[in-house]
């Protein structure tokens, strides 16, 4: 590591209600790959964006490269060589993978109205080939997938001579052979001297890929340490401040053994082949396997997202015919899906609305108006039970972390008291402090006699949740565990078997 290329000292943020950078701080060094970690809500993205001119700061001092600079727009830390990379990637489907590269920055030919394209497309292809990325620059971006358009966001950071890249959840949708090739481009970048930010929930990441850490906790400057110095234990502990979850495995199941939920030969498509399970009441059943293996689609179709080919859906013994999400809502059914904002929440409105969005008419008066002390009551209570922070009920949801807006969509199914509840990947991108208090949730709810099914593609997550384990790989159901005789190794010898 060489000299200081980046030192923000004494930040200041506020937003209306909220402190959100307290006398913050961060040095990072020339050829450096410096993890930045905190519980959701903790500043780092907000401390990011001051230093990428998305947001400007009320006080403190940015130094780059020793010289005291203004970062006032996004526009003015590109030129200075500082690019991030949004966990949502940006780039546009429709266009070419040289196009995205250099969108806005295209060059033309003499008659201004075309483009150059052999230009664009050479420039493109040269630093693919730095980084050794072997991709046809005129492939249409719709056509890569997630960990390919990953690299292209890094290439198009790069175009623009960046030498600092801010990496925020770069591994939060790849497979483990997609993330062994960021690792190595990492390493490439961080060899030629690029300094790299590298944002992450993924603690066992950190050892891999990191030479320092600075831990925020609540707005704050906590410490920075050398990774070589220091334990996941220490860092998590500098996080959250206290004692956490650890990785223990669930207590076997002690309900009645009522079956509230059962599905037999569910088809569709190539998606789902003829599976079958069942779910008791006050139990966590788990759902492992590989991404693709049905998981999700399953739970699409139990919930009526999808229309199913074939099978039967039974509810307390009764058989039932699941049509839509309404349809499943009216049956006491929750689903939680992967995607929160897509699906779970409105960002443009306020916590108290989002909370009763799922039970919507409970909270009306007579004409239609709306009970707004009963809305108000419901919200505070789901902001008590999940520890949501938020300065008020009326704060808009695209202001709380991404933390706090899953546990907003899991207050929203809580307010509709459903029987069934549904979470796919339910603490993806949320920090360790918040998944302890999440699967302390989960656990409450089970005990109070709520039936849960939980996918996740995190084998230890699995195992600590679960009192039994269904297992899917390519759409099939290939096996099923109690937590007895569950482990990680024989999850995923199910997981990649096709039997």
């Amino acid at each position: 590591m060489g000299e200081s290329i980046v030192v923000m000292k004494e930040i200041e943020k506020r937003f209306p209600g909220v402190h959100a950078l307290n006398q913050c701080q961060i040095e990072l060094k020339t050829g450096e790959v410096h993890a930045l970690v905190g519980e959701n809500g903790a500043g780092k993205s907000t401390l990011m964006k001051v230093l990428t001119g998305v947001f400007k700061k009320d006080s403190g001092t940015i130094l780059y490269r020793g010289r005291e600079v203004e970062i006032l727009n996004p526009k003015m830390a590109q030129d200075l060589g500082i690019c991030i990379i949004h966990q949502e990637l940006n780039l546009m489907p429709d266009l070419t993978i040289a196009e995205n590269i250099f969108i806005g920055r295209e060059t033309r030919k003499i008659v201004r109205c075309f483009l150059n394209d052999e230009i664009i497309n050479r420039e493109s292809k040269k630093i693919l080939e730095t980084m050794n990325v072997k991709l046809d620059v005129k492939t249409k971006v719709e056509n890569l997938t997630v960990a390919q358009q990953q690299m292209i966001e890094i290439a198009k950071a790069l175009s623009f001579n960046s030498k600092v890249l801010i990496m925020d959840e770069p591994t939060a949708a790849l497979t483990e052979s997609e993330i062994k090739e960021l690792f190595r481009i990492i390493k490439d970048l961080k060899a030629k001297g690029v300094s790299i930010v590298y944002i992450s929930h993924r603690m066992g990441e950190l050892k891999q890929i990191c030479d320092r850490v600075t831990v925020m906790r609540d707005g704050k400057y906590i410490a920075t340490r050398d990774l070589k110095q220091v334990t996941i234990g220490d860092i998590i502990h500098m996080m959250v401040g206290r004692e956490i979850y650890g990785s223990e495995i669930q207590k076997p199941y002690k309900g009645n053994n009522q079956v509230i939920l059962k599905v037999k030969n569910l088809n569709r498509k190539k998606l789902i082949k003829n599976v079958s399970f069942e779910l008791r009441k006050g139990e966590i059943l788990g759902f492992a396997g590989l991404m693709g293996a049905g998981r999700t689609e399953v739970a699409r179709a139990v919930f009526g997202a999808d229309k199913k080919d074939s099978g039967k859906i039974y509810l307390n013994g009764k058989e039932v015919e699941i049509n839509s999400p309404q349809n499943a809502v009216k049956h006491g059914i929750g689903y939680l899906s992967e995607d929160r904002k897509q699906y779970g929440v409105i960002l443009g409105l306020d916590v108290e609305t989002n909370t009763v969005m799922a039970d919507w008419g409970n909270y009306l008066k007579k004409f239609g108006w709306v009970n707004k002390d009963k809305v108000c009551k419901n919200a505070k209570k789901q902001i008590d039970l999940l520890k949501i922070k938020t300065p008020s009920e009326k704060q808009l949801l695209l202001n709380l972390s991404g933390g706090n807006q899953q546990k907003v969509v899991i207050g929203k199914w809580l307010t509709r008291q459903c029987d069934i509840l549904i979470f796919d990947e339910p603490t993806r991108g949320i920090d360790v402090g918040a998944k302890s208090e999440i699967y302390k949730l989960l656990n409450y709810l089970s005990k109070q006699g709520k039936s849960i099914i939980v996918i996740s593609s995190e084998l230890p997550e699995i195992l600590r949740l679960s009192h039994r384990i269904v297992v899917m790989c390519e759409g099939r159901k290939t096996g099923e565990l109690s937590i007895e005789n569950a482990s990680q190794h024989k999850i995923m010898e199910l997981a990649t078997s096709k039997s």
